[in-house]
């Protein structure tokens, strides 16, 4: 298969590549600043994943916000208007989105026929979303990935919270009760793998056993053999982050329904395997 990917030198779109490539995929990877570049340079491709978006682990100014709005969702309208006027777009378009998707909640649970929430961050990855589904129209087939919080080597979360946990001085955010809905990256690539080989529709990127900050904080403490003694009050965060310490201190219960529904079997269902193969 001959893959144009989007937003390849993020952390799983790092991954996304080497998998791609150990199975002997061609792999395109292409920047979308330029929209009308990235469709010519997509040109002959058999499908798409777009995994671009600017970072979400940044203080949220007006600026910033209007930036992860554009590259999420401005940006690949006009990558599909661009894809529309090629003689044969490809086949396949894959988006990421996000579990932000469902807004944040202590008590509900969440699968992929629940409704969006109405922050900031569900309305951008409706938006997301509902440009990805625009190639529909273009005949490609479409998959969309819900992701929650990916854990792996060399990047992501884990890399910012090992050094903190390595010292003694983790804690729980807030009152620990908020809901984290993780997912090992080696099951995020596999998902990803079989959006590709032929899932079309939604899919909740999360491990089946979702965790609350307090329990993802006891399990990382004792993976590592190290106290978590430090809350992280809720305030801190807000002074440091603004409004983006709710990816933090807010959360929301996601279970991958369609995954196993369609035959996915998670090599990481549980966050103490996970940890366990990573720290």
């Amino acid at each position: 298969m001959d893959v144009t990917l989007l937003g390849a030198s993020g952390f799983v779109g790092r991954a996304l590549v080497a998998a791609l490539r150990a199975r002997g995929d061609r792999v395109r990877t292409v920047s979308l600043r330029d929209p009308e570049a990235a469709a010519s340079a997509t040109a002959g491709s058999d499908a798409v994943v777009n995994l671009a978006g600017a970072t979400l682990a940044a203080r949220w100014s007006q600026a910033r916000l209007r930036e992860i709005e554009r590259s999420r969702v401005d940006l690949p309208h006009a990558y599909i208007d661009a894809l529309a006027r090629l003689p044969a777009p490809p086949r396949v378009y894959v988006s990421a989105s996000a579990v932000g998707y469902y807004g944040c909640s202590r008590s509900a649970t969440f699968d992929e026929t629940s409704s969006p929430g109405d922050d900031f961050l569900a309305r951008v990855c409706a938006g997301w979303e509902r440009e990805a589904t625009r190639a529909g129209a273009l005949g490609m087939r479409v998959a969309i990935l819900r992701t929650g919080l990916v854990l792996g080597r060399g990047g992501g979360a884990l890399a910012r919270l090992l050094p903190i946990f390595r010292a003694g001085v983790g804690g729980i955010v807030a009152d620990g009760e908020q809901w984290y809905s993780w997912i090992h990256l080696d099951d995020a690539i596999g998902l990803y793998l079989l959006a590709l080989d032929g899932f079309a529709g939604t899919l909740n990127a999360t491990a089946p056993e979702p965790v609350t900050n307090r329990a993802f904080t006891r399990a990382l403490g004792a993976a590592l053999h190290r106290p978590t003694p430090f809350p992280v009050p809720a305030f801190a965060l807000r002074l440091i982050l603004g409004d983006g310490a709710m990816l933090l201190t807010d959360g929301q219960r996601v279970l991958p329904r369609a995954a196993l529904a369609a035959g996915y079997t998670f090599r990481y269902p549980t966050l103490e395997l996970a940890l366990s193969s990573l720290v």
